[in-house]
């Protein structure tokens, strides 16, 4: 029964894969959409994440946004098998814009590894597939929890390119040696890690358990902080990769520094276009100890 569910998924991916991206995002809007009508835990924790990070946002204001962020997010869910089933000059072909490019030419000049900071902002499979393309990278992942999937998504975005290591000890001594060696690597910052992992700092203005491996990373082998982001336009237009200075102060011996401008650049991006953060995620679920977690009651 398993493995018919997996071949059943996978035939699914290869169909939306080859669609149109108009007719992709069309249809991810409708399970967008869904999702909102559906009024089930997805979109109570879409509302309270909005809720926590914009407390003074009028209730009406912030309602539309948790929509449209439903919305996205379907889109994105849409987009997924075109990157990953796509030749990859058809998905490379989609960015329109790249703005910050000089940053990473810069890092590149001076011989230095650079770490690109890669919120779960607009669509970072694509993003992901970009760089891979152009450097040699690698790219921190969790193993999916389909186990059956994980050589069909390693094997898939690795094809440009990109070396995927476990999120595991042995895949983030792999993380310092290409940096050392002038390499990129991609790091995911805003999933929760593990308490020995992490160290408290304001996100939104809320202290969230935040990861200390880029602080590690930069301080360790003196690599450049880049944060960065492919952006959906509107109207089916494609994409727009950005790429922007972190916060100086990540740079900062002092790890509790560190991690707090690590948040704030992250922060910062998702300020500019809010609807196409994955809100859907309990990023405040992990608060200082006597802080309940806000998202236990829905």
């Amino acid at each position: 029964m398993k493995t018919l569910r997996i071949r059943g998924l996978r035939a699914l991916l290869w169909l939306i894969g080859h669609l149109p991206l108009a007719l992709a995002q069309s249809l991810g809007r409708v399970v967008g959409l869904c999702l909102w009508a559906a009024r089930d835990r997805t979109r109570k924790v879409t509302e309270r994440s909005l809720t926590l990070a914009y407390p003074d946002m009028p209730e009406a204001e912030r309602r539309t946004l948790a929509r449209d962020s439903l919305r996205e997010t379907g889109k994105l869910i849409a987009e997924i098998p075109i990157m990953w089933e796509s030749p990859v000059p058809r998905c490379l072909g989609l960015i329109r814009e790249f703005e910050g490019q000089h940053l990473l030419d810069e890092a590149r000049a001076e011989g230095r590894g650079v770490v690109l900071i890669v919120p779960h902002l607009g669509n970072w499979e694509l993003l992901g597939l970009y760089y891979s393309t152009r450097f040699s990278m690698a790219a921190l992942y969790s193993p999916p929890k389909m186990a059956e999937m994980e050589d069909y998504m390693s094997k898939v975005r690795g094809r440009g390119g990109s070396e995927l290591v476990r999120a595991d000890r042995k895949g983030v001594l792999r993380l310092f040696s290409i940096l050392r060696e002038g390499g990129v690597v991609g790091i995911l910052p805003d999933q929760v890690p593990d308490a020995s992992g992490g160290t408290y700092a304001p996100f939104f203005g809320i202290d969230v358990l935040t990861m200390k491996l880029v602080s590690r990373l930069v301080q360790k082998t003196g690599a450049r902080a880049v944060v960065t982001y492919c952006e959906r336009l509107p109207g089916a237009r494609g994409f727009r990769l950005v790429a922007d200075e972190a916060d100086p102060r990540l740079y900062a011996e002092d790890t509790e520094t560190s991690v707090a401008a690590l948040n704030a650049s992250v922060e910062s991006v998702v300020r500019r276009i809010p609807e196409q953060y994955q809100w859907e995620y309990k990023r405040f679920r992990k608060q200082p100890s006597g802080k309940p977690n806000p998202y236990r009651d829905l």
